[in-house]
Parts: structure tokens; sequence; C-alpha cells
């Protein structure tokens, strides 16, 4: 394993993932794990560590004065961050152009029509918000291990109960995924 990885270098470990080195000491990385939400302490010569991204290590690297409390703070104005941003997701192609008409049983009510593609829009904003709360329940300092699975099979369910717009997606892997991974 290389030991010359600086703070920013992106690593894979064979059982925790994808993580990104967030302080270095002499004989140890502290590397911040998605899968985790959390930070680990890896040997620098853990030959598992594989290199994805390589930082540079600058000179006085070590032991700069970052604590685990900064580290939060980071991700925790990553997360509020994201609460604004929309990831780019393609709709599938034949949606395009297309209007949605909502029509009352009652002839005598207007029909509603909405484009596609705003509609589309919104379901990829709710499906991002629901991904900001489970990251969010994830990293709550407060709730047990119990308290947290209890409200992730929720956010679940919902997931499930919005697999009907799957249609409307052009590659799978944005889909919606319920209890069971599959459509409902």
């Amino acid at each position: 394993m290389d030991t010359t990885l600086g703070i920013g270098s992106r690593v894979e470990h064979p059982h925790f993932g994808r993580g990104v080195i967030v302080d270095t000491a002499s004989e140890t990385y502290i590397i911040w794990f998605k899968s985790e939400t959390g930070t680990k302490i890896i040997n620098k010569d853990f030959a598992g560590l594989r290199v994805l991204a390589k930082v540079e290590a600058e000179s006085g690297e070590e032991n700069n004065g970052i604590t685990l409390a900064d580290i939060e703070q980071a991700l925790n104005n990553i997360l509020d961050q994201r609460l604004h941003e929309m990831q780019l997701v393609p709709m599938a192609l034949k949606w395009n152009k297309g209007i949605m008409i909502l029509k009352p049983h009652d002839s005598s009510l207007q029909a509603k029509e909405v484009p596609i593609d705003v509609f589309f829009h919104k379901i990829v904003m709710v499906r991002d918000r629901l991904r900001l709360i489970e990251q969010k329940i994830n990293a709550h300092k407060v709730l047990t291990d119990e308290e947290k699975v209890d409200l992730q099979q929720y956010v679940t369910a919902v997931y499930g109960s919005l697999t009907t717009f799957n249609v409307l997606f052009k590659e799978t892997h944005h889909q919606f995924r319920g209890m069971g991974g599959k459509e409902d």
C-alpha cells in the first residue's frame, strides 16, 4: 500500500467500500466511508486498500488539527447543499414533449394538462429528497440503530409506492425500489 496518500485521496476497502481520506497520522489514515456514514482508522500498510484517485501528501500534513467534529461539520454542510441540488436524471425518450392529462369523472369540470417533463422533474426531486432524509437518518447522533431501521422502513415503503413512475426513467438504476428491490 502507498503510504504517501494525502487528504482527499479516494480509496476502496474490501469490506467498507469506497471512501475518502480525511486525515493522516504517522501509521494510519482516517477514511470516511459512505457505506458506514462515518470514519474508520485504517493502517497505512493495509494491503487491501486500493487507490482510486491519489492526492499527494503535503509536508506536515500529519496531525494537521482536523478533528472528527470538523469532519462531521463538513459532511453536514455537504448534506445541506445537496438539499438544493438535483442530479441530472434522464427521462425515457418516448416521453419527450408528452403531456399528462388528469381528467375528472365529472364532465362539467375541466381537465388538467401537465407536461410530462415537468412532472418527471418533480418525481426526481421527491426521490432526491427521500435520499437526503435517508442520509440524515443514518447520520443522526441521537437515534438508536433500532429507531434508524424503523424509520428506514417507512422511507423504503415510500419508494415502493413510487415504483409506478419507473416507466418515466430512461435508466433503470435511477428507478425507485421498494422492499423487494423490484417494482411493487
